[in-house]
C-alpha cells in the first residue's frame, strides 16, 4: 500500500525522498488492529506522529515536505485504528508560498505543519516553526489555522511547552527580520494573555527552548538566515562563523526587556531535554551539535548529550558532556517539564541522520546508568513517547510507545515498551497497514 521509487531511480534520489524518508501515496484507515503481546489497559487515547510526505513525490529538502500525521487510538487493551491523513494546508491543497521573495513579505497562514503534532485546552495542533498552528480533530481532519482568535502575530515554534503547574502553554515565534523573536504564553483554557518581543535577540534558526518554574531559556545559536540560500530554494539558515553563541534567560513572568543573555561555547542545539531551577543556578540538559550546516543545508554532524549549568549571578555556562551515543529527540515525563527530572529518553543514531536509529535509550541521570532496547538489524525506532501509567505513578512508571520501521519488510509498527525497564522485550506490538516514514516528532493525545 505503499509507493516508493524503482530502484534504478533510488540512488539518484536525495536521501530525504528514498528508502523510508520516501512519502506514502495513500490516506488508509483500519481498525481492530493485530496485537502481538498485551498493551497496558490504562493506555486510552491517541499516538500520533508528525512528518514530512511531499504530496508531489519531490521536495528540495527534508525539511520541506507537506506534514502528514499518523495516528493509532487505543481503547481499553486494543489497538482500536489506524488513520494516516495529510494536514490539509495552504501550501498542500493550493500550492501557496509562504514567503514574497520580491519583497520578503511571509504569509503566516502558509507552511508545511510538518514537524509536530500538541495537545492544549482540547485541541490538536499540527506545528512548524515558519507558520501558524493549524489544528485537527481526533481523526486527523484539518479543522484550520488558528492565530488564538486573531493575536498570535508571529510564527509559533514547533515545540511549545506546558507548564504542569499552572497549565499554561508557552511558546515562541521567530524571524529573520525585526523582532527576531517574540514569547507567547497561552492560558490553561487557550487564550493567548502574553506577547513579548525580546531584547538583544538576532535572526538565528531558533528551534526549540526551554522553561522553568521561574524562567524561560532561550538558544540565540550561529545557524542564521542565509539570503544567498533562501534565494537558491534551500534552507534559508546556514552556518555562521561569525554569530556569537548564546542562552538568554527571561522572568516567566517579566517582560522582553528582562532578559539576560550568557555566552556559550559555539554549537547548534535542535532540541533540550529539559530545564530546572536550583537555587542561582538553572540546569539544561541539550543534545549538542559542536557544528552544522557549514555551507550545505544537507550535512548533519552527531548530537550528544550534554548538560549546561547557567549560574545566573557569575553569568556564565559551564558545559558537561554527558555521553557519548549520538543521540536526538530527547523526550521526558512531561509532568516534570520545568521541574528536576531524573530520567530521559533518546533515540540512539546509526549515522549522522538522526532519523535513522537502532535503539531508544532511557537515561537514569542521577545513576548515570543508561538503559538500552535495541531493535535489531534493519528497524529503526522514532522517537520514545512516555505515557504514565497512571496520574499518579512515578515518573518511570508507565510505557515508552515508538514507530518502529522494519527495512526486511518494508512496513512499520508501533513497540511499547516498559519505561522502567525498557531493555526487556517490548510488552506489546501493533503491526500497521501502512509504512510510515522516518519523520519528526509526535505526542500522546488523549481522548476529548
Amino acid at each position: 500500500m505503499t509507493t516508493t521509487a524503482s530502484s534504478s531511480e533510488e540512488p539518484k534520489k536525495p536521501f530525504h525522498l528514498r528508502g523510508n524518508y520516501g512519502p506514502v501515496s495513500e490516506e488508509v484507515e483500519s481498525f481492530d488492529l493485530a496485537v502481538e503481546g498485551a498493551i497496558p489497559a490504562s493506555l486510552n487515547g491517541f499516538l500520533v506522529r508528525n512528518g514530512p510526505n511531499p504530496k508531489s513525490g519531490e521536495s528540495p529538502h527534508w525539511f520541506f515536505g507537506d506534514g502528514m500525521l499518523h495516528a493509532v487510538e487505543f481503547e481499553r487493551g486494543k489497538a482500536k485504528s489506524y488513520r494516516n491523513r495529510w494536514v490539509h494546508t495552504r501550501k498542500y491543497l493550493e500550492g501557496a508560498s509562504g514567503i514574497d521573495m520580491e519583497t520578503g513579505a511571509v504569509d503566516l497562514t502558509v507552511g508545511p505543519s510538518n514537524t509536530h503534532i500538541y495537545p492544549h485546552a482540547g485541541k490538536l495542533f499540527a506545528l512548524v516553526e515558519s507558520s501558524f498552528p493549524v489544528e485537527v480533530d481526533r481523526g486527523m481532519r484539518t479543522v484550520g489555522v488558528h492565530d488564538f482568535d486573531g493575536k498570535l502575530k508571529t510564527a509559533m515554534t514547533a515545540h511549545p511547552k506546558t507548564c504542569p503547574a499552572t497549565g499554561e502553554m508557552h511558546f515562541f515565534g521567530y524571524a529573520f527580520t525585526e523582532p527576531y523573536l517574540v514569547y507567547h504564553c497561552v492560558d490553561k483554557n487557550g487564550r493567548l494573555i502574553k506577547s513579548e518581543a525580546i531584547e538583544g535577540a538576532g535572526p538565528s534558526m531558533m528551534h526549540d527552548f526551554a522553561i522553568t518554574e521561574n524562567f524561560v531559556v532561550f538558544m540565540d545559536l550561529p545557524i542564521t538566515f542565509n539570503l544567498e540560500s533562501a534565494m537558491s530554494g534551500s534552507m534559508p539558515y546556514l552556518w555562521n562563523d561569525d554569530y556569537d553563541a548564546r542562552v538568554g534567560v527571561m522572568p516567566r513572568g517579566g517582560s522582553g526587556r528582562d532578559i539576560n543573555w550568557y555566552s556559550v561555547n559555539a554549537c547548534y542545539v535542535f532540541h533540550p531535554l529539559n530545564a530546572y531551577d536550583d537555587g542561582n543556578t538553572i540546569v539544561m540538559d541539550v543534545c549538542r551539535y559542536e557544528d552544522m550546516w557549514r555551507g550545505d543545508a544537507a550535512a548533519f554532524t552527531p548530537a550528544h548529550l550534554h548538560r549546561w549549568t547557567i549560574d545566573r549571578v557569575a553569568g556564565t555556562v559551564a558545559e558537561q558532556p554527558l555521553d557519548d551515543r549520538e543521540v536526538e529527540f530527547p523526550r521526558i515525563d512531561d509532568r516534570v517539564t520545568g521541574r528536576p527530572h531524573r530520567y530521559g529518553y533518546v533515540a540512539q543514531s546509526k549515522s549522522s541522520v538522526a532519523s535513522e536509529t537502532t535503539a531508544l535509550v532511557k537515561y537514569d541521570l542521577k545513576t548515570g546508568v543508561a538503559a538500552t532496547h535495541e531493535f535489531g538489524p534493519g528497524r529503526s525506532p522514532s522517537e520514545g513517547v512516555f505515557v504514565p501509567d497512571s496520574d499518579a505513578a512515578g515518573e518511570d512508571e508507565g510505557w515508552l510507545l515508538s514507530y518502529v520501521y522494519d527495512a526486511a519488510e518494508n512496513c512499520s509498527e508501533v513497540a511499547i515498551l516498559d519505561a522502567q525497564d525498557p531493555t526487556k522485550a517490548a510488552v506489546a506490538r501493533i503491526r500497521l497497514p501502512q509504512r510510515v516514514p522516518f519523520g519528526f516528532h509526535g505526542c500522546w493525545a488523549p481522548p476529548i
